[in-house]
Formats: C-alpha cells, structure tokens, sequence
C-alpha cells in the first residue's frame, strides 16, 4: 500500500507520522512546493518509508502523473488547491482525502462526483477535526437513535496555559482562524438550513480539570453535515471552544473591520485590514507552550419511544514525546486514518462523498483511541 502526503507543514508531517508507522504502508510520499522541506521532513516523521519531492500543487499534469504510483492521497495544503488536486486524483484513478476549511471549495468538488465515480475512486473533502472527525461523531449518534431532535458540537484548540490579551495562541492558520470567526455559520433549526452571524450565540460550559469555559458560533464546522441531515435533524449547531473573555474584544476588533480585505487608504498608501491584523495576531498570539484539543458533540434524540443522549468527548494534549501539538493530532491523524481506510478497501463509496456518508464510524472511532487519542461516549 502506497500513500502520497501533499503538503510538508505541521498538518502534513502529522499525518506523515501516522501514516508510516501503519505496517500495511509500504511506501510514502512527502511532497512539497519546498523540496528541502520535505526532505527534512521525512527524516524526521517518515519512519524510513518515505520518499520525497519538490511539488507544486496548482500543477494538476505533475500532481497527476504523480499520484498514478499511488493508491490513496492526503491533502494537507491549502484548500485552494483541493478542486485542483481531486481532479488530478480522478484522472489519476487514486482515491483522495484532504482537510478542507471552506464551504465552497467543497461544493466545488462535489460537482466532480460523477466524473469520480466513473474513474472508480472515492474523494473525500473536509476530514480534519472541524470540519472532520466531528461529523463522525455525529453520525455515529445519528445510527444509534431512532429520531434525532438536536446536535450539539463544540470543539477548541487552546493552550494548556492561557495568556492575555486574548487567552488564546496560534494552533492553525491565522487566515483560517479569521475565516472562521468572520464568514456566515450554517446550522440547521426546524430542520432547515439557515445561517447566523459569526461570533455570537455566546455559552458557557464546563470541561472537568479545566473549568469554565465560552462557546460561540464560528463557520465551517458544521460542513457537509445540514446538508445530509436537513429533514431529518431538527436542530444542528457548531460553536468554538475558547477561555472566558475571548470572544467580546475579538469580535470587537472585526465589528471595526479588521478582518475585511477591501484596502484602506492611509497617507496615500492602501492598506488591507486583514493583512495588517492576520500580522498583529501572529505577531502577538504565536506563543511557545502546549496546547490541548476539546471536543463535546450532543447528540439527542428518542430510542425505542426514550429520550437518549449520547455525548462523545475527548480531550487531547500536546504529546512532547513525538513533537506533535494536539492540534496536529486531532486533525491529521483523522484525515491520515480516512486515507488509509481508502487504500486498504474499507470505504467502498465511490465519487466526491460526505465522510458521514462515505465512512463507517464503527470502522474509524476505535482508531482514534490506537493513537492515544481518548474518546468517551456516555449514554444516558
């Protein structure tokens, strides 16, 4: 079994760790735009199996050539690049996994499912922790009810020692945090899509040996999920995990428009607010320190005429053992585990599908536990 990783970051080197270390992986690739990157990379994650190169993903020719020695594929770049890459996978007759991030994109590839399906592959987009591993989660809720009336998820990236001004350092891209803290949230009410502004619907909640906590809508967690459920779901709703008094002065700052990219004239010079915030926040925010991955789906629903609840959590912390945060784990090992499902034959769907429709999840939770990383499901 062979298994491209497109992308040498933190998310890709992730999931070049998880992968080589599969005993059925015989070979992997590590490719990036940064040869030397990817070198360096596989010396360190590749487990000995990993073959490396300089690639440019926007070449589809390249990609596609490459990816015909391969049977499964893992997109840890930038979600511009995924409509791209999955025609290069079609085309190339190998199935693909990536880590999504934007609501069009993935409309944009399932366009492609036809084509997908006559090439006899399976894509599937947005496999990351949220979107990602969540929709699992709930889908999982969704074959154990009967009816299901509501779905709670909330997830969160923060460091285990928090830090003014903000309680919060930098675990992904800042363009992604931005994203999510500034485009419109879907959610399914009354069993219908609709949407709600980004940053509000403020909670508190608990997590045991960590305390009190703020929860608030940010976009493209819910991903695919209102559009596979709305009918079926009554309601469905993703909020961000973070430390109290984050959320009012961050949205502050983008209610005055830092997060907006129309340029700013300022002495004569145009400046975009975005780029000057995405710097303020790199600058201030990208703090050394451990961080942790919180996670709380709900699921609730009847069974046999009986309310039931079932809420799956984890929590999950920066391994100093590998090198590798728990943002990295949460959300590369997913992706990496859905790839290998491929390669090895256990998703049989074919076309550009959902992960809630194209993965069991009585096949991928017990994996998230082989990797340390500690799923409770409680039935009430």
């Amino acid at each position: 079994m062979k298994i491209a990783v497109i992308g040498a970051g933190l998310m890709g080197r992730a999931a070049l760790y998880d992968i080589s270390r599969n005993n059925s992986v015989e070979q992997v690739g590590i490719f990036d735009v940064d040869g030397n990157l990817a070198a360096e990379i596989a010396t360190r994650f590749g487990s000995g199996k990993a073959v490396v190169g300089g690639l440019d993903a926007t070449d589809e020719d390249r990609v596609t050539s490459l990816l015909k020695d391969y049977d499964a594929a893992l997109a840890c770049t930038t979600y511009q690049h995924n409509p791209g890459l999955t025609r290069a996978a079609i085309k190339a007759g190998c199935h693909l996994v990536d880590l999504g991030g934007n609501n069009d994109v993935v409309q944009t590839q399932i366009q492609m499912n036809d084509a997908a399906k006559q090439a006899g592959v399976i894509v599937i987009p947005d496999c990351g922790l949220a979107p990602g591993m969540v929709s699992l989660m709930v889908a999982d809720g969704v074959n154990k009810l009967d009816k299901v009336s509501g779905v709670k998820i909330r997830v969160g990236g923060l460091p285990q020692s928090p830090r003014p001004p903000l309680n919060y350092q930098i675990v992904f891209s800042v363009e992604g945090l931005i994203n999510e803290y500034w485009e419109p949230c879907t959610i399914l009410e009354n069993g219908q899509k609709t949407t709600v502004a980004p940053m509000t619907g403020l909670e508190e909640l608990e997590f045991d040996g960590i305390g009190q906590l703020e929860a608030f809508y940010t976009s493209g967690g819910t991903s695919t999920l209102p559009d596979t459920y709305g009918g079926e779901i009554g309601f469905l709703d993703y909020k961000t995990i973070r430390y109290p008094g984050h959320c009012r002065p961050m949205r502050t700052m983008l209610e005055l428009g830092l997060g907006s990219r129309k340029p700013v004239n300022l002495d004569g010079v145009e400046v975009e607010p975005r780029a000057l915030f995405k710097a303020l926040l790199s600058r201030n925010l990208t703090h050394v320190g451990p961080d942790m991955v919180l996670v709380r789906v709900s699921v609730e629903g009847t069974k046999d005429n009986a309310e039931k609840s079932i809420i799956y959590e984890i929590v999950d912390r920066q391994d100093p053992g590998t090198e590798l945060t728990a943002m990295m784990r949460t959300t590369a090992f997913p992706a990496a585990i859905i790839a290998q499902m491929a390669a090895l034959g256990q998703i049989t769907a074919r076309g550009v599908k959902p992960q809630e429709i194209a993965v069991k999840p009585s096949l991928f939770l017990p994996q998230l536990d082989k990797r340390g990383i500690k799923l409770t499901i409680t039935e009430k």
